[in-house]
């Protein structure tokens, strides 16, 4: 007889996989398949939907039939997904009206610039816990009504859905009819109320977003119906969904106040768990919803690093220096120091605490001797300082942590984990299972299904870490970080591009 498993669906900025855990949390299968960035103008950044779903169907038929192969039968699934990120679609094909509009994207720039000129940020931010940036979904769904004609006539007429990538994905699998999101998403949008739970008509009528285009908003543990039988054969029961860091808190298990997790992905994001109440930052950090269960929001503080391992990546696809992302921990290590050599990494801009959506990267202090070892190590310390420049905010809001639990693709490099421990004087716990988003979204479809009775039973699943400890001088932290500091002045003192659109 087969065993009962859960499935996770991760859709990530740069590609998508499906990962099937037993209910103890154990890895039974995997795929991964990447998919296209494009880049149509300075600052602009699109996915096209009909890739990222090809991409989520290949995966999950290729993960299920590994599965069964081993003699396990999936029950239940859970999306987790890029946040922010922008689809508009008809309701009866399905299709896109537009590319996606990518969650780094910055075009709305000026939508933005405009709304904060009339006022809106102190409301936004007190209603939402975020910030007026084009970051966030609002202005990217208003930037298609507006420039693809028609969108705002059909949308009146009800023809049009919009949303974040995991309500597109509920709807494909669903076969249409269910616009459906989760809490956690739904408060990344800049329309939604976290403390009343409910889309706020000031701000829809502020970004000109009609109601009728957005999904309706769910606990992260709930029913939104199904996987079609059409899609592999079988109903799977969809009963979990959280953006990709809020699914990650809880495959860290970050489910008291004061626990804090770091990912590292695309992006890094740092999120600390506050509890009942919503912590109101005085240093530009986001308040957000960390999950929701049975109508009960937990809160937490965010900051938001726009480039992590994407800076990797650059030095892979477009500089060739390295052939993978594994060459930077040798290509760093075999370095004594970084010789005066920082990159800062703001190729979309910056992001907490700085909220600079116009800087533009740069690399500094090289010599003739700088050489690929030097760039991959820039890349990998401007991670560990912008996460200390958010650790350092979150203390000014009065919110610590003993420790930071890592998760993400990066930290694979235990350079980098050790380096995060030395810069930020606090230890670095890397888990077992580095698969720590998908895992959240999996034991969230347990939740609503009831493989688990609550949270407190996801606790016994916590696995083996290994723990970095600090071991760096105090003078040289300071010195690193003074001139980190440096280079971020002189960055966001260039002059600036000319936004397009």
């Amino acid at each position: 007889m087969s065993r009962s498993a859960l499935l996770a669906i991760d859709q990530g900025t740069t590609s998508s996989r499906a990962l099937i855990f037993s209910p103890a949390g154990e890895l039974i299968a995997s795929s991964q398949t990447e998919f296209p960035q494009h880049y149509p103008a300075n600052g602009w950044v699109e996915h096209d939907p009909e890739e990222i779903w090809q991409s989520v169907l290949k995966v999950t038929g290729r993960a299920l039939v590994d599965a069964r192969a081993k003699g396990w039968e999936v029950e239940s699934a859970g999306i987790t997904n890029q946040r922010e990120t922008v689809i508009v679609w008809d309701r009866s094909s399905g299709a896109a009206i537009y590319p996606a509009i990518v969650w780094q994207d910055r075009r709305t720039a000026g939508i933005c610039e405009a709304l904060r000129a009339d006022g809106l940020e102190p409301e936004l931010t007190e209603k939402t816990g975020l910030l007026l940036d084009p970051y966030f979904s609002a202005s990217k769904i208003a930037w298609i009504l507006d420039q693809v004609p028609g969108a705002r006539q059909r949308a009146a007429k009800g023809e049009l859905a919009a949303g974040t990538v995991d309500s597109f994905l509920i709807w494909r699998m669903n076969l249409g009819g269910r616009h459906q999101t989760d809490a956690t998403n739904a408060s990344r949008t800049s329309l939604y109320d976290i403390r009343r739970g409910e889309y706020c008509d000031s701000l829809l009528e502020a970004f000109n977003v009609p109601r009728e285009l957005l999904a309706s908003v769910h606990n992260c543990a709930d029913d939104f119906g199904q996987i079609h039988e059409d899609l592999f054969g079988k109903a799977i029961p969809l009963g979990g969904v959280a953006g990709d860091q809020q699914a990650a808190t809880i495959g860290q298990c970050c489910t008291t106040p004061g626990t804090i997790k770091s990912t590292y992905g695309t992006g890094c994001f740092v999120l600390l768990n506050t509890g009942s109440t919503p912590v109101h930052s005085s240093q530009r950090l986001l308040s957000t919803v960390a999950y929701q269960l049975n109508g009960q929001p937990v809160y937490g503080l965010e900051g938001s690093i726009f480039v992590a391992g994407a800076a990797v990546q650059w030095l892979r696809d477009k500089l060739g220096v390295i052939s993978h992302a594994d060459e930077t921990e040798a290509l760093a290590a075999g370095l004594q120091g970084n010789d005066g050599v920082y990159l800062v990494p703001a190729f979309t801009g910056l992001g907490a605490p700085h909220w600079d959506p116009e800087a533009r990267g740069s690399l500094l202090g090289m010599t003739r001797n700088t050489g690929r070892a030097h760039l991959a190590r820039a890349a990998l310390e401007a991670v560990a300082y912008q996460t200390a420049d958010l650790l350092d905010a979150m203390s000014r809001d009065g919110q610590e942590g003993d420790l930071l639990r890592v998760d993400g693709g990066m930290v694979r490099n235990s350079w980098l984990c050790q380096f995060l421990a030395d810069v930020l004087n606090r230890p670095v716990e890397r888990p077992e299972l580095m698969e720590t988003t998908a895992l959240g979204a999996a034991w969230l479809a347990g939740l609503a299904t009831g493989v688990y009775p609550d949270l407190a039973a996801l606790s016994q699943l916590e696995r083996p870490q290994r723990r970095f400890e600090p071991r760096m001088s105090g003078s040289l932290r300071r010195e690193l970080l003074d001139k980190w500091r440096d280079a971020l002045r002189r960055t966001r003192s260039q002059e600036r591009p000319q936004t397009a659109g």
